[in-house]
């Protein structure tokens, strides 16, 4: 109760304090004008058409970053011009020094070198916006700007024209932009927010044509504003993208298995397409879509047994995620998580095996058709609508003897998602709403005939269509609400949501549910929550309550709590890892706004967070301070510290009672170099340690990259973690009718590197490399089991099996616990070695605006090491000596544009 009260006062003192406020800035305007007939300007980097005289330029640029409210290094200027079809603008960036200008080459979104960008809140409604940036060397980066400057989105990819020159007063750039890639809605005279943001390479300087504080509550809402756009009509986006897909698979090839000859060859199309619905609300379809240029998922473990978060690639679900996004809590828990969406089959082959199998098995679920409904309105609402419906995909198996069956690994699922919200209160409020639906056909168990492979007809053999899916809920539904609240010129805020989860299913699949990690109703010392058999859906709650202070003066600080209820669940198109936790968390953050003679920016920061089940069991309470600093030398370091005293957990043992963890600190200290030069690096260690050695963990990190000339760079990224642990959860055991929860010390060591490589021969013509070797080994001894789960002294926690109780033959661990001479139970040896490689070389042409051609090669080995060896051996007996698996692949799309 002590906390909630801390927790309360803050809160209190978060939303009422009367902090000193930022300094009042007007606002400024650009007034453009129409061509009018006038010829529009040829889009070629040179600034010569008369037609550009119709309109002044705009300059008195101010620096932002580092000092802010100073005079810039150099100057800056710009003009706009529009007709009903395109926007217009020129740009003459000045510099005394143009042989220093840095003309860096990279891939879209790059941002490297030199560069000027615009950003334009067409909708003005101060949180979104759309930015065009071209760097000196004509690359383009476009990104969609949302939460008022907190989420940039480079998956956004507009078609718009750019052209660049330098000359003996500096760099010019002329930028043409569809009016059809701009939301907007219908008036006699548009108003928008207009920023002009321009980096000068040589000195990380920031400088912008409207000033925006560096105490400002946000970046959108501080956009100066563009008059003159009298009667432009808003533009319905019309564009469809078909494609073709070439595809050659080669692997090794298996002896008399049937679905491993060696090679495979596939030819597949598809389509996507935009369709304006009206100005502000856009259509994208995809019918059969292809990801196969997307790059490969990192490597990873998770011994812990919880799910791993991947990020989006593909390009149809990332393109406006923001409007779907809904973090209902703390970390990655999402109501939607377009991963669920074509994700690996999850049924199981079924029976037993007879005699040797072999078994054809996809890697992922074909998507038929998706179609999102999205986009924001002038008045306020975003809107966003998903539907997809995903194949039933079927695995084959095949004997030795020629006897085959097949068995559905994932049914037919159609997924949906609404997203609304509505800004009112002069843009300073809005509220929301969210519902998701996941619904399977299940199906029935089938028998079916089969054709002979050598033969057209059809084989006398029957075999049997299995269904391993009752573990699958039937049909799965979310809803939620929020809002957020921003007064005193934005400057504090409260905001927050609330989840409803509801699934339904088979008896068996929703005692599974019950006793998923996520759940863990069967917890033996749990009374709040147990398994009942019987039910056959559950209904469940999550949510959050934050406030605090975003802006003004050189304190933030905020205060919260997040909740999710022990039946909440959203696995079906959400993420979510853990339920039955409440989470309190206080922040207090003092920015260096001014920079001196020894750094640009600087930042402290204090967190308490603890948390607590929903039988009232206080888990876990955090402290941790941290700080950051960039230096002049535009070098940094970053570091930070932790104590937990207190770390109670409901999931180590699996299902078993309440598990505590020793005392532990933790402290990490990355520094880095200068981002800026052809060679930088940064190096990082991540420390944390339990009393009694209960466990460590060790992580060194380096990151290097190297622009040996402006078409190339490469980086490499290696990471060796270390994490031994006295108490690694093992198994569940039965002993004499009781549940024995065995664990044992691990010796885990990991050891990744990601390597990338860019050549960009042009802006439009690019090679991309992305390799990355993975190796984790871990070796268990001195195995024990739980005696007091709860107590404080390792030593009377868990009780250590002595060399009469525990032997090891044939990879299996025999205990007599009891020493009667009889076995009480085995444990099967946990040692692993995992080794992976994955890479992608893609070459990408877009040979016009909006259409593309990608040659891409993709090549993977997975294999299983010795635990015994040292991880350099793994690496060379599992990769080196593996043949791989190799994709080759050619898919070209065209980009109508109608």
């Amino acid at each position: 109760m002590k906390y909630a009260i801390q927790v309360l006062g803050l809160l209190l003192f978060t939303l009422f304090s009367n902090a000193q406020d930022s300094t009042v800035v007007k606002k400024r305007i650009y007034t453009t004008k129409p061509l009018n007939g006038s010829e529009a300007p040829t889009i070629n980097g040179l600034i010569e058409e008369s037609s550009w005289d119709l309109v002044e330029w705009s300059g008195d640029f101010i620096e932002n970053e580092p000092d802010e409210n100073t005079p810039p290094s150099q100057q800056t200027k710009f003009k706009i011009l529009y007709d009903q079809k395109y926007l217009y603008i020129a740009y003459r960036c000045y510099d005394t020094e143009p042989e220093k200008i840095e003309k860096r080459l990279s891939r879209r979104d790059g941002f490297a070198g030199d560069w000027v960008e615009i950003n334009l809140d067409s909708y003005h409604d101060k949180r979104t916006g759309f930015s065009f940036t071209i760097t000196a060397a004509g690359v383009k980066g476009d990104e969609f700007i949302s939460n008022n400057g907190n989420n940039w989105d480079g998956s956004w990819n507009p078609i718009w024209y750019t052209a660049t020159n330098i000359d003996d007063q500096g760099w010019t750039a002329e930028v043409k932009i569809p009016l059809s890639q701009l939301k907007f809605g219908k008036s006699k005279e548009q108003i928008w927010g207009l920023q002009v943001n321009r980096r000068f390479f040589r000195k990380e300087e920031r400088s912008v044509w409207q000033r925006v504080p560096q105490d400002a509550p946000g970046w959108v809402s501080e956009f100066g504003e563009l008059h003159g756009l009298i009667d432009i009509e808003p533009q319905k986006q019309l564009e469809i993208q078909p494609f073709v897909v070439t595809q050659y698979d080669t692997f090794p090839e298996e002896d008399g298995n049937p679905f491993r000859d060696g090679d495979d060859f596939k030819l597949n199309g598809g389509l996507d397409a935009k369709i304006g619905i009206t100005n502000d609300l856009t259509m994208d379809l995809t019918v059969n879509p292809d990801f196969g240029q997307v790059e490969a998922d990192p490597a990873a473990i998770a011994l812990d047994g919880f799910q791993i978060f991947f990020r989006e690639q593909r390009p149809f679900f990332v393109e406006n995620k923001n409007i779907f996004d809904y973090r209902f809590a703390n970390g990655q828990d999402n109501v939607f998580y377009s991963r669920r969406i074509g994700r690996s089959p999850q049924g199981s082959i079924g029976s037993s095996p007879i005699n040797t199998e072999f078994v054809d098995r996809p890697t992922n679920t074909t998507i038929l058709g998706a179609a999102k409904f999205s986009g924001k309105t002038k008045n306020g609402w975003s809107i966003g609508v998903l539907e997809s419906v995903t194949q039933r995909e079927i695995a084959k198996v095949e004997d030795a003897d020629g006897n085959r069956r097949e068995t559905i690994v994932e049914p037919l699922t159609n997924y949906f998602v609404g997203r609304v919200q509505k800004d009112f209160n002069d843009r300073n409020t809005y509220v929301g709403g969210i519902f998701t639906a996941t619904n399977r056909n299940l199906g029935d168990i089938l028998n079916i005939d089969y054709e002979d492979p050598n033969t057209d007809e059809t084989s006398e053999l029957v075999g049997l269509r299995e269904n391993n899916l009752n573990f699958l809920r039937k049909s799965a539904y979310t809803a939620g609400l929020d809002f957020r609240h921003n007064w005193k010129d934005r400057k504090y805020f409260v905001e927050g949501n609330l989840v409803t989860s509801h699934v339904e299913g088979s008896k068996e699949a929703i005692e599974a549910t019950q006793n998923e990690l996520t759940h863990l109703f069967q917890r033996v010392d749990a009374d709040h929550v147990e398994v009942d058999p019987n039910r056959t859906s559950l209904t469940g709650t999550g949510g959050k309550f934050i406030g605090g202070k975003s802006g003004g003066g050189n304190w933030r600080y905020t205060a919260g709590v997040f909740w999710r209820s022990p039946e909440l669940e959203l696995n079906d198109v959400g993420f979510l890892r853990q339920a039955d936790d409440i989470r309190q968390f206080a922040n207090v953050r003092y920015l260096f706004l001014k920079p001196t003679k020894f750094y640009r920016r600087a930042n402290l920061n204090f967190e308490q967070t603890s948390a607590f089940d929903f039988e009232g069991n206080f888990n876990r309470i955090q402290y941790e301070f941290n700080g950051f600093i960039n230096y002049k030398n535009n070098w940094w370091t970053e570091v930070g510290a932790a104590h937990k005293p207190r770390i109670y957990t409901n999931t180590v043992l699996r299902g078993g009672p309440r598990w505590r963890f020793s005392e532990e600190n933790f402290a990490f200290l990355f520094f880095g170099s200068d981002s800026r030069k052809k060679f930088n690096f940064t190096m990082g260690y991540v420390n944390s340690g339990a009393k009694q050695n209960n466990f460590t963990f060790h992580r060194y990190v380096l990151r290097m990259r190297y622009q040996p000339f402006n078409a190339l760079s490469i980086s490499l990224n290696p990471e060796f973690e270390r994490n031994p642990n006295k108490t690694q959860y093992v198994t569940e055991v039965d002993f004499a009718g009781t549940p024995r929860y065995i664990t044992a010390r691990i010796d885990q060591q990991t050891l990744s590197a990601s390597i990338r490589l860019n050549y960009n021969i042009n802006p439009n013509l690019t090679i991309q490399y992305y390799g990355q070797p993975f190796i984790s080994r871990g070796t268990y001894t001195d195995f024990n089991y739980v005696n007091n789960p709860i107590a404080s002294d390792l030593n009377e926690r868990v009780t250590l099996y002595n060399d009469n109780q525990i032997s090891f033959a044939d990879d299996l661990y025999s205990v007599d616990e009891n020493l009667d001479g009889a076995i009480d139970y085995t444990i099967d040896n946990p040692d692993f070695a995992f080794v992976q490689f994955r890479s992608n070389l893609v070459l990408r042409w877009e040979y016009i605006p909006g259409s593309e051609i990608f040659l891409v090669w993709s090549q993977g080995v997975n294999g299983l090491g010795d635990p015994g060896d040292h991880l350099f051996r793994s690496l060379d007996n599992q990769i080196f000596g593996q043949q791989p698996e190799n994709t080759f692949l050619i898919k070209a799309t065209y980009r109508f544009v109608l």
